[in-house]
């Protein structure tokens, strides 16, 4: 037994309710069996880091309203099978919309250039790990002047979701690959307002590390921050990207997938790259979606509740055939439940 498991195992305090932000932690948390491991007081809970399944349904209708009029939608795989208001883009494709997948934003303003003749929007998905991306596909296409492209975006920043989720966990679970890109001075700042949590990697080492270093901080009863992740998160991030999402994008409220409308969270083309803004381009009228009532999706993502508590999980909603885009998407805490066959 490796230090860091007998940090957990032994430790009889106050319940700990972590927060894994990531996605990708989720998966790899059920992968390895670490939720086994842990002793009744320590709770791991899941969080809106999937970036698909905190894309309301507005903008899925937003992109349905753009394909059932001729234009051309390049989006990554998930997407496609999110349920919309009354269906996804799946099922637009299969009566006649083009609806295109794409390994990247840059695959996307390649077909736009390939074919001068149709309009393409991408749909611009993602934390800050993948936000660079997409602002520089807008160069590209504004440096090759094509008229033919532009971004339908949802993109979202984490910094203020925390502090609207504080009180659902004892600590956070940091996600490794946005924090890449942002550092670790926002997790510092957090601190400083009341509220803990470490960056973590993804190998089952470093989630148990993580682990017990919340637990060995949280017996201290002081706010606290930590890199557990150093060899990859480095304080000043990547300047880099940070310099072309600044360079092309602008800070806009945003909702979220059962949070609401977060002030300041999400982000949108600037005045510089406002001809490659979908909404704009097009005139779109707002639509508002209207989500499968039964559907409990955004308590999951709040952590208020467990997949397996939905009444339609693993019986009408399953991977084959989602409800909700918890079950969508491959970072989502539905699919992961329902993948490693947890239930009650």
């Amino acid at each position: 037994m490796t230090d860091a498991e007998k940090t957990i195992r032994e430790y009889t305090g106050a319940k700990i309710r972590i927060m894994e932000v990531c996605g990708t932690h989720t998966h790899e948390i059920f992968r390895h069996g670490i939720r086994k491991l842990l002793p009744e007081n320590i709770e791991l809970i899941t969080g809106p880091g999937c970036p698909v399944c905190v894309t309301p349904v507005d903008f899925i209708d937003e992109a349905l309203w753009l394909a059932e009029r001729g234009i051309t939608v390049t989006t990554f795989g998930d997407l496609v099978r999110v349920p919309g208001s009354e269906k996804n883009l799946a099922a637009a494709r299969s009566t006649g919309a083009k609806v295109k997948i794409v390994y990247s934003p840059l695959d996307a303003v390649a077909y736009a250039a390939e074919n001068p003749g149709e309009q393409v929007v991408f749909l611009s998905v993602g934390f800050e790990t993948t936000v660079p991306a997409a602002c520089l596909a807008v160069e590209h296409a504004k440096k090759a002047g094509l008229k033919n492209f532009s971004l339908l975006t949802a993109n979202k920043t984490m910094p203020e979701a925390y502090g609207i989720l504080a009180g659902s966990a004892e600590a956070f679970l940091y996600p490794g690959h946005v924090s890449v890109i942002t550092g670790t001075s926002l997790y510092e700042t957090l601190k400083q307002r009341g509220i803990s949590g470490v960056v973590a990697g993804f190998a089952a080492e470093e989630i148990i590390r993580a682990i017990s270093v919340i637990v060995e901080n949280f017996k201290k009863g002081e706010p606290f921050f930590e890199n557990c992740y150093p060899n990859v998160v480095k304080a000043e991030g990547n300047p880099a990207a940070v310099r072309v999402i600044e360079r092309t994008m602008t800070a806009c409220d945003s909702e979220w997938r059962g949070l609401g409308i977060i002030p300041k969270s999400g982000l949108k083309l600037n005045e510089a790259y406002e001809a490659f803004d979908a909404r704009l381009k097009f005139e779109m009228p707002e639509i508002k979606g209207r989500a499968n009532p039964a559907c409990r999706c955004g308590e999951v993502l709040r952590g208020d509740c467990r997949p397996y508590d939905c009444p339609l999980f693993g019986k009408l909603c399953n991977t084959e055939n989602p409800v909700g885009a918890c079950m969508v998407s491959s970072e989502g805490a539905c699919s992961a439940y329902f993948k490693y066959g947890i239930g009650k």
